[in-house]
């Protein structure tokens, strides 16, 4: 199913984070709009985390149900959830992170 989403970030930190990239990390900022746009495009475009892998973190600090992975270039990932906001579908980027970070926070 495809269903367009409005994409947020999840703090207003996440989102100062963001911003900072474009001066320093042209390329992990690149990757990550792309993201965002394929996101809008469609909710349901990364890859669902099961309930039983969410890392508890995740759902004592931002109240997380659901969680899915974009993979982005260079080994990077996107981590976001999505919500419903009345009628219109939100897509609530929560981190993102390298490869190495992923595996520790998921403890593969």
């Amino acid at each position: 199913m495809i269903l367009p989403s409005n994409v947020k970030f999840v703090d207003q930190n996440l989102k100062n984070s963001f911003e900072k990239l474009k001066e320093t990390e042209d390329s992990l900022y690149r990757f990550l709009i792309r993201a965002f746009e394929d996101i809008e495009r469609n909710a349901f475009c990364g890859i669902q985390i099961p309930k039983r892998l969410i890392p508890k973190e995740y759902i004592k600090r931002y109240n997380v149900k659901n969680l899915w992975k974009y993979d982005l270039p260079g080994a990077w990932r996107l981590l976001y959830s999505i919500e419903r906001d009345e009628i219109v579908v939100v897509s609530i980027i929560l981190e993102w992170m390298d490869h190495k970070n992923y595996e520790k926070r998921f403890r593969y």
